[in-house]
This record gives structure tokens, sequence and C-alpha cells, in this order.
């Protein structure tokens, strides 16, 4: 008998073993990435499990640049939630590739229930298509605790899975408004215009891409992570199915900025229960952290991970922190053509306040004198940021200028030498032939005509942003716009970029007009 309960016992330890082997290998990719693409970031989670983050990249380099976007819309009811406003964008993480930049990471589905459950819980699920509904019914502490839980075990297990910024790695936590609004509209990969529309681009419409209210969409019911199509960044989901939490304490809209009072936690996306009417990226309520005596859980609300990094890294990040932080206003480029310079030629109104506060002894005057140079900062790190705003805009022109040139003198080009070849000795032409020509003539000289307009065009850009901008104004901005092109997938921009910069530049040097050069440059591009 003792001998039958230990063989037993024996068999039922052993095929625990075996089964606990069975749930604990690798997940199938259907599991947790059911529409894998290029450039997925891919994390390990316990039980063998993994979750997928898309880059989301910001055209700045230097730690304490930040890209400025106009975010939340006009024309909605809810004004006091949704009113568009200026904010701010950063990544952690510095890339060198394509181009300069910074980036964070944004999972690219809502935390599903098996993965939920691989790190809350201590055995393992084996995987199934019902566990890859998004975790809802969930309260926020509970998401937060999730990815304390996380980044324990990554820190425990997987160090060298995460990225790393100054040689520090980084950590996962809920999204703030601003980096999930910027992704959820596409970021960078999309064009102003489409960044803020009401939702990013959806060429095979909404139900592709949204789950919604309604028999036509998801009709009451939560849906699988990651059935329709992403958005231009490879983010499912982010509108409609699950609204997803913010890390941060939800405010009101006071027209430009956030109300004082902080309140409950935001969630943003919507969700299957909105109205297709509903279904805008600026869409964002309220929550409140309890219901009665209990932490709020609601059954339509989920959340998203990002990976990011600390700021203050080290030393030495500190100090070329600080280092940018003294320059923000500092400057005061003379906006003149001949200020070509890497630095202003005269003594900035900032210096000469610094150097008269220095041989102060009234210490009310050298407090009114730091107030009026901080006012004085503040107004010119505002005017350097809308002229960088500004050059952008003047060097995407000039990139499409260049296309247009490129084709127009292409399309010249051809019809010429075709007339050339036909009509080249007219008096040996047949009458049939010598009408032919006196037909092509005249669209020939229409297609000249067009070509020295597109020239005349390209030329006034360089010469009217040689007016204003310098060198060193215009080549930091060069570096933004490539990446914003490259985001994009905008064909060959970024070459017709360059060759315009190239022409720009060499301009801004020696104030030289070269257009047979420029044309020359311009058609030597192709259009992708």
């Amino acid at each position: 008998m003792i001998f039958r309960n230990l063989f037993n016992l024996f068999c039922a330890l052993g095929l625990s073993f075996f089964s606990a082997l069975a749930i604990s290998a690798p997940w199938e990719a259907r599991f947790f990435n059911p529409k894998p693409t290029d450039n997925d970031v891919i994390l390990p989670l316990p039980c063998e499990g993994s979750i997928v983050f898309r880059r989301v990249h910001v055209p700045l380099s230097k730690p304490l640049d930040d890209f400025g976007v106009t975010l939340g819309s006009e024309g909605t009811a809810l004004r006091y939630l949704e009113q568009s406003h200026p904010a701010h964008i950063s990544g952690s993480f510095t890339t060198d590739k394509p181009n300069p930049g910074r980036y964070y990471l944004m999972a690219k589905y809502e935390v599903t229930e098996l993965q939920y459950q691989s790190v809350m819980q201590e055995s393992c699920l084996r995987p199934s298509v019902k566990l890859m509904l998004p975790k809802v019914e969930l309260s926020w502490f509970e998401a937060m605790q999730f990815g304390d839980k996380l980044n324990i075990w990554l820190r425990a297990n997987a160090l060298k899975s995460l990225p790393v910024e100054d040689k520090v790695a980084g950590f996962v936590r809920l999204p703030t408004e601003v980096e999930w609004e910027f992704a959820a509209r596409g970021g960078n990969s999309v064009s102003s215009t489409e960044f803020r529309e009401a939702t990013f681009p959806m060429p095979d419409g909404l139900n592709k891409y949204v789950w919604f209210a309604g028999s036509q969409s998801a009709n009451g019911k939560l849906q699988l992570a990651g059935l329709l199509q992403p958005n231009p960044l490879g983010l499912h989901d982010m509108l409609g199915n699950a609204d997803e939490m913010m890390f941060e304490s939800f405010r009101l809209n006071k027209l430009d900025r956030f109300h004082g009072q902080a309140g409950g936690f935001i969630v943003r996306g919507a969700n299957y229960m909105t109205p297709e009417s509903d279904i805008r990226t600026s869409w964002r309520q309220e929550q409140t952290y309890y219901r009665e005596a209990s932490p709020n859980k609601q059954k339509t609300s989920g959340f998203r991970l990002v990976v990011v990094a600390p700021s203050l890294t080290s030393t030495g990040r500190s100090k070329e922190i600080e280092q940018g932080w003294a320059e923000l206003g500092a400057r005061e480029n003379a906006p003149n053509a001949s200020a070509n310079a890497q630095g202003p030629a005269t003594t900035s109104t900032v210096e000469r306040l610094s150097n008269l506060m220095s041989g102060l002894k009234d210490d009310k005057l050298k407090k009114e004198l730091e107030t009026l140079r901080t006012e004085l900062r503040t107004s010119n790190q505002t005017r350097d940021e809308q002229r960088g705003t500004a050059i952008r805009s003047a060097l995407q022109q000039g990139a499409f200028m260049c296309v247009l040139l490129s084709q127009e003198g292409r399309f010249y080009d051809g019809l010429k030498k075709h007339y050339d070849g036909l009509c080249s000795k007219v008096e040996t032409l047949s009458k049939e032939d010598q009408a032919s020509c006196s037909k092509i003539k005249p669209n020939v000289d229409r297609r000249k005509a067009a070509q020295e307009l597109a020239l005349g065009l390209y030329s006034d850009s360089i010469v009217e942003a040689g007016a204003i901008y310098t060198v060193p104004m215009v080549s930091p901005e060069v570096v933004v716009k490539r990446q914003q092109f490259l985001a994009r997938k905008s064909g060959n921009l970024d070459a017709f970029l360059d060759t315009y910069w190239a022409h720009l530049g060499q301009y801004l040097k020696d104030r030289k007009i070269t257009q047979s050069e420029w044309l020359s440059a311009c058609k030597k591009v192709t259009v992708n």
C-alpha cells in the first residue's frame, strides 16, 4: 500500500513536471504578435512569454531638445476636455540611424490577459486564443503594479533585452498623454496635415482599423488584440476596443494650457462601446481612482506600455543638459544674410545683462535684472522654436520645388529632344510632317516656359531664405526635416532636400545665383 501511494505520488509529480514544461514552452508568435512586421522590438516575459513594441521616433538628438506639436482638436463640443493646445515630445533613447534622433518604445498591442497573468500569477497559463483579449476590468493601481513587477523581473532575468541610454537600462510604465497621442496620430510617419486630422489616415475605412459600438463593428464585445490593421507607426487598436489608462492624473483643458487641479486618471482612445461618431484621436475621459470602497475597474478599460529611460542618467549627462539649458534663449543670431559665422558677431543682450549684473551691489536691482534676463531668454527661446518651425517649412517647400524642377526639366528635355530629332530640318520634311512640327512647337515653348517658371520659383526660395537665415540656423533643421521625410517613407524626398540644402548652403556662403547648376542638379535626382 505504501509503495502504491509512493508510486502514485511520483506519477503525479512527474505528470505535473512535464505539464509545467509544456506550459512553459516559448509562446508561439500568434499568441503575442499576430501581425509581425519589420522592426518589431520584442521583450521577454515570465512563463517564456513575450511582448512587442514599436519605435516612436522624434527627430531631435540632444537630451534637452524637444519637438513642438499641436494636440487635441478644434470644433468638438467638449472643448474643456479636448481643445487643441501646444505640447512637446522627445524620445528617451538616442539613435544614429538613419540620422541622429531619439525614440521611445510603445507597445504594439494592448496588454492581453495572457501577458498580464504571466507577470502577475505564480503559475503559468497555457497560451490560448481566448487569452489574446486585452486585459480589462483592472484598476489603475493594478496596471501600475503590473509595470512594477515586470520591471523587477526584467532586471533580474533579462536586463540586456532592455534598450540603453547613456549606459542606463530603460524601464516600462504607462504612457503619458503626450506620448500616447503623438504615437496614436502617427508621429512623424504622417504629414503635418494628417497629424491634425480627427484620426490617423485610414485608406480602407474606419471598420478596418477600429472596433467601435454597433453591429457593423464590435457589436458590444471586446475583441482579440491585433485583428484589425495598424496605424502608420504599426500600432494596433490605438483607437477603439479597450480605452487605455495614462500615467498622469486628469486635468481640464483651459485653452492653451491645462487647469491647475489634478483629478482622477485619464483614459484615451475610446472603446468598443463608443459610437462611431465619437471615434477620434483627441478623445479623452476622466476616471475616478475609486468607486465606493474599492478601486475603480471598468470592463472597457485596459492599458499598453511604453519603454523609456531616466532623463538624468549620469553626471556627464547632467552637465550636458546644464550646458544646453544655459544656452537656451541666450543667443541672438542676426536675421540678416551676412551673419554666417558660427556665433553672433556682437555680445547678445542676455550676455550684456549678465555682465551688468555681475558688477552690481544693489540686491533689489540685481533681482529685477535677473527677472528681466529670464523673461528675455524665454522670449528668445520661443522665437528660436518658432523660427525652427519656419525653417523646416521652407526646407520642405524647397525640396518640393526641386521635385517640380526635376519633373518640368525632364519633361522639357524629352519633348525638346523629340522635336529636334523630328523637326531640325523643316525644309526637307513632307507637308504632313511640317504640320506636325507646327503643332509640337507651341507645346515645346509652353514646357520651356513651365521649366523657367519652376526654376524662377526655386531660385526665389533660395534667395528669400538666404535673406533671413544663416548656415548655423538652418543646418540642424535639415537633420530634423530629413528624419521626417524618412519616417513618412516619402519616396526619395530626402535626396531632393539634400540637393536643395546644398544649393542654399552654397548661396549662403558665396551669394552666387547659379540657376543652370541648380537645374542640372535637381534633374539628376529622379522621383521615386
